[in-house]
């Protein structure tokens, strides 16, 4: 189940014990909406957790949103009620929390199996430890369900003992091994969270950040950050319109029969191509699910 070209510039958690958040979460652009029963929920609150994002979903009315629950762990006393509950709410995507094999992913995937989920629910899956992170590549490749990987950096951090700083230098080499496991195995990427609300200039050189390195998107706290994001992870306009001439140039001199394409002074090769018409396509879908500007 390799990644599929949809926009994931902005996916927003959500605690599902809060029903005023999940109804909220209608309105919202975000991109996609993680229902979250891990760390945004209490102990003695979990279970009535999962009880108020089942009648959220059941309700409907998340439109064209990517929709994913994030369980707690198989070893937790919760995590074999969340993945029965996954396996029968409408949702697109079980996020596993602190993967740190694909055992464990197996483990989770044949517990969603023998409570009959269907054969397209993915399994995105949580990068948040210094193990996981060693193991980044056997874990995207650990079943056919993994769509996609997530960075936890808060954790993450918590575990290198490491400092929070706006270049996130302590964060590159983790940020590097899932980017490569993930393009390896298909998958999709989504960077971690930033914890400062009040540091709009940080979240934004975060995402730009992001963006240089590779990831599809950013995972996000809180509602106000979305427009930023969906901004920062979209094809520029002046990208698109050069993807666009790249895309003709090399059709052009393929139909002439000439191998070497010139275009304003630069080589354009089957690569460049490539990643033309991947940009061209995700300006297109964003571009369906967007509402028109107003005249």
């Amino acid at each position: 189940m390799t990644a599929s070209l949809r926009p994931r510039r902005s996916v927003l958690y959500m605690p599902g014990s809060n029903a005023r958040a999940l109804e909220k979460a209608r309105s919202l652009d975000a991109d996609g909406l993680i229902f979250d029963l891990e760390d945004a929920v209490a102990p003695d609150a979990k279970s009535a957790a999962r009880d108020t994002i089942g009648a959220a979903l059941a309700a409907g009315g998340y439109g064209r949103r990517e929709i994913i629950l994030r369980v707690n762990g198989l070893a937790t006393p919760w995590g074999r009620a969340d993945l029965a509950a996954a396996a029968r709410l409408p949702i697109d995507a079980v996020l596993l929390p602190k993967v740190e094999s694909a055992d464990g992913v197996r483990q989770a995937e044949a517990a969603l199996a023998a409570e009959g989920a269907p054969s397209d629910l993915a399994i995105w899956c949580m990068m948040e430890t210094p193990r996981g992170i060693l193991r980044a590549e056997e874990i995207a490749a650990a079943s056919p369900r993994v769509a996609a990987l997530v960075m936890g950096t808060s954790d993450l951090a918590k575990e290198l003992q490491a400092q929070h700083t706006r270049d996130r230098l302590a964060m590159l080499p983790s940020l590097g091994l899932c980017l490569l496991a993930a393009r390896a195995c298909g998958l999709a990427i989504l960077d971690g969270v930033h914890l400062d609300l009040g540091d709009d200039e940080g979240f934004i050189q975060s995402c730009r950040q992001g963006r240089v390195l590779g990831f599809d998107g950013k995972t996000l706290i809180h509602p106000k950050t979305i427009a930023a994001a969906n901004e920062i992870f979209a094809p520029s306009a002046e990208e698109v319109a050069w993807s666009r001439r790249i895309i003709a140039a090399h059709a052009e001199a393929a139909a002439a029969g000439k191998g070497i394409v010139l275009l304003d002074g630069k080589l354009i090769e089957n690569l460049h191509v490539e990643n033309a018409r991947r940009r061209v396509a995700l300006a297109d879908a964003i571009a369906a699910i967007e509402p028109a500007p107003s005249p």
